[in-house]
């Protein structure tokens, strides 16, 4: 997807735009003494002032996510650097991409590599983060290996979400938001002290949005969602010593995405090489073309799910008469139950394409209808930490603990038609339980230099169960068990060096190392061959940091610098592909290496009382180092009636005489090598009246990037900027505001995905049609793919 503008003068006019306006992830908030605010965060699980960490961090507080208009975490990447999302047919199978790293997976026994923690409990399984983002407070991006302190799940990096904190006296929120493409919110949060001892608060939601493409079979839209979401909070101190929080949450949400539409496809197509079965008949009504919108399902794509559980939390604070005077310890005890309901249109087609199709012994189906899935997820999770947690002050500050955690999960897939030739039903449990050990501290060994150190043991154990069914309408039986379990002891270490020149410049250097657990194929590829192999291996990654922090002007302006590099070994990575037949497989590799490095630098200048700047740039290279067996992509042959693999594809001996590309020295999907977010605020004041007045803009660039791990050339999205704008008004009591937006100001397209096939069985003519190649390519266009205008009304009582 391209744009008609000059590359500069867009880029330059968004920047120009940006610094007028409203601006990135680094936002601090305003100090009435014009001084920008400490941002607090919880990284190290402990309080911190952010430019005391010695680490690479992105917060969004509560104002960035509110002038942002964030809904759920698809919109944060747009505000930090260092994350992308790859989307998959439901969220079970998307991926949070950490410096370009994450698991891209369509089945249970893959964890990703990217942990999500909501108020100190990792989730059991990504799916369960794609949903609105209610009641949040703040969410801190934590860049690089993690898992000394939040566990194997945090290989590359970990996202760490904070609800809205509990006090004060009794103040009620509402929050209503439309747009003019068929969007809105409403939101409802209330909530104090009710007595010296007791603090409560209640939050609910209700989000809704159409979706990016037009279904013509229905009339309605695809890849949008719809949510409903309702979290508590309540904090007891029966005690001096004694703090009790209890953390409630119920979530219901339907997804209808991810499906995509035409983009191009080769004159003399037919739909499983069937001469009834023509575009103009499978796509009726449907202009293909690079902008085309317009799909044809007959049958829902997408999940619904829900999921609900509780956090306890207690605190104990050791009096002064305790040995352990000023120290903290902490219990942290959750469970939660996840259960998503997808489906998916296999044919992309309102037609009865069944007649027409063949089976493999050459006879007509005898039956009527189309190709499609359904299936569903159940994930079980329990969670116990004790934490021990010292004082802030002194030479020696430290955190230890013991965690427990099991998840159970469970996967079950149908894919029909209800025939042997094209479905296939099976399903697989996946269990994980994990006992781990850790610790973390800093030592000042000299009043300007500190030592920071920290260890995890991790003992897990680790197995599943995948059955084979027969496919309806015979009648349900299992045709195939397997079932294995293993065990996995694993040690990561934390050692880095803090120096503070003086109190507004440190400097560090850290060195890391990460871990996550075996991995299983279970998808509707698993055979009893696979059965019989070991599991995929772990996945472990070594990383190095250097940064430095400075605070300038007085506390008016802050920035940060980080140089990284991250080896990863047995990187565990799904790729996709089309076989000969037009079945759409995946395969889980194990990458031998790949390596990710780069500069990262974020910042924030308060010029003056009423205006603020930020800037956030990332520069990112994520190659693979090791990967002789790499999946290949296909090109017309010279005949022009078939394909062939594409260049540096080959047969290799070593692997069944495969297909295979070397692909040592490319880039993994979706991890584009720069972007950058530019932006700022200006607020109006206006002393004759009631209210101020501000204007907020921000710009952020990426430039190309590739979706396909086999490198396909046609699936790079070229390089973009967008560029959002709003303004409005604002009570000096903080009793409301009103917000005005326009989203992707200069309305410039890009997609969030791209597909390409070649000569495969869905599209291609051959004997005893006339044999020639087909190509088609398709794209998912995401939420802000076009301009949009928006309001927003908050009102405080």
């Amino acid at each position: 997807m391209h744009s008609n503008q000059p590359k500069v003068r867009r880029i330059t006019a968004s920047v120009s735009l940006a610094l007028l306006g409203y601006g990135s992830a680094v936002m601090a908030q305003q100090a009435d003494n014009g001084k920008l605010e400490s941002v607090i965060v919880t990284a190290n699980k402990r309080a911190q002032n952010l430019q005391d960490v010695p680490a690479s961090i992105t917060v969004l507080n509560d104002a960035v996510l509110q002038r942002a208009n964030v809904r759920d975490l698809e919109d944060v990447p747009a505000l930090s650097p260092a994350l992308t999302l790859s989307y998959g047919t439901q969220p079970g199978n998307f991926s949070i991409n950490m410096r370009g790293i994450g698991t891209f997976s369509l089945g249970i026994g893959v964890e990703a590599d990217v942990a999500v923690i909501v108020d100190d409990v990792p989730l059991g399984m990504q799916a369960g983060a794609f949903k609105d983002l209610a009641d949040v407070g703040r969410i801190e991006v934590l860049k690089g290996p993690q898992s000394t302190l939040f566990g194997k799940s945090s290989i590359a990096g970990a996202i760490n979400i904070t609800t809205k904190p509990l006090g004060g006296p009794w103040k009620t929120n509402a929050t209503t938001y439309v747009t003019n493409d068929h969007e809105w919110r409403a939101g409802f949060s209330t909530g104090g002290s009710v007595s010296d001892t007791l603090r409560v608060r209640l939050a609910a939601s209700k989000t809704s949005f159409d979706g990016t493409l037009n279904n013509l079979t229905t009339g309605k839209k695809l890849n949008g969602s719809k949510g409903d979401n309702l979290s508590g909070k309540l904090e007891w101190q029966p005690l001096d010593q004694l703090t009790l929080t209890l953390t409630p949450h119920y979530n219901r949400t339907e997804k209808f995405c991810c499906s995509t539409a035409f983009t191009a496809m080769s004159p003399g197509a037919l739909y499983r090489n069937a001469p009834q079965l023509p575009p103009s008949v499978v796509l009726s009504g449907i202009t293909i073309g690079p902008d085309n919108r317009d799909v044809r399902n007959d049958y829902p794509t997408g999940g619904k799910f829900h999921d609900a559980g509780t956090g306890v939390k207690l605190d104990w604070a050791f009096d002064d008469n305790s040995p352990l005077k000023g120290h903290t310890l902490t219990s942290i005890s959750s469970y939660s139950k996840y259960h998503m309901d997808d489906y998916q249109d296999n044919d992309n087609t309102d037609v009865d394409i069944l007649p027409f199709l063949l089976l493999p012994n050459g006879q007509p189906t005898g039956m009527h209808g189309g190709l499609y899935q359904y299936g569903y997820f159940d994930v079980k999770s329990t969670t116990q930490e004790f934490r021990l947690t010292s004082p802030d002050k002194g030479a020696l500050r430290y955190v230890a603990g013991l965690w427990y955690g099991k998840n159970n999960l469970t996967r079950e897939l149908t894919k029909a038609p209800l025939i042997q030739a094209y479905g296939t039903a099976y399903g697989a449990d996946a269990w994980n339980t994990s006992k781990a050990i850790y610790g973390q501290g800093t030592w000042d060994f000299r009043a300007d230099t500190s030592l920071i150190a920290g260890a995890r043991y991790n003992d897990e154990d680790t197995g599943y169960n995948f059955r084979r069914y027969t496919v309806p309408p015979q009648a349900h039986a299992l045709t195939e068990f397997y079932t294995k379990s293993d065990t996995d002891k694993s040690s990561t270490y934390k050692l880095g060096l803090e120096h503070r020149l003086n109190k507004d410049t440190m400097f560090y250097a850290m060195a890391s190392t990460g871990h996550k657990g075996k991995a299983y194929d279970l998808t509707s590829g698993f055979t009893a061959a696979t059965a019989k192999l070991p599991a995929v291996a772990p996945e472990t990654a070594t990383s190095y940091e250097l940064g430095w922090k400075q605070s300038l002007l007085d506390n008016r302006a802050m920035f940060s610098v980080a140089l990284f590099r991250t080896n990863f070994k047995h990187f565990q990575q799904s790729s996709s592909f089309f076989d000969d037949d037009g079945t759409f497989r995946t395969g889980l590799n194990s990458i031998g290496g790949l390596r990710t490095q780069g500069l990262e630098v974020e910042g924030s200048v308060r010029v003056t009382r009423e205006l603020q700047l930020n800037g956030s740039f990332a520069y990112t290279e994520a190659t693979i180092q090791e990967f002789e067996n790499g999946p290949c992509y296909n090109v017309v042959n010279a005949a022009g009636t078939g394909s062939t693999p594409g260049p540096g594809c080959a047969q290799n001996p070593k692997y069944n005489n495969t297909f295979v590309q070397n692909l040592a020295g490319k880039t993994l999907p979706n991890a584009p090598k720069i972007k950058v977010n530019l932006g700022g605020q200006y607020d109006l004041m206006l002393p004759s009246q009631s209210f101020n007045g501000f204007i907020a803009g921000n710009t952020r660039y990426q430039s190309r990037t590739q979706f396909s791990l086999s490198q396909d050339p046609t699936t790079i999205q070229g390089a973009y900027s967008i560029t959002n704008l709003s303004f409005g008004v604002k009570d000096k009591q903080d009793r409301y505001k009103v917000t005005f937006l326009v989203n992707n100001l200069f309305d410039k397209r890009y997609a969030t995905g791209l597909n390409n096939a070649i000569a495969n069985g869905t599209w291609s003519p051959k004997a005893p049609n006339t044999p020639i190649a087909v190509n088609t390519t398709e794209w998912m266009p995401p939420r802000d793919f076009q301009r949009y205008f928006g309001a927003r009304l908050d009102v405080t009582f």
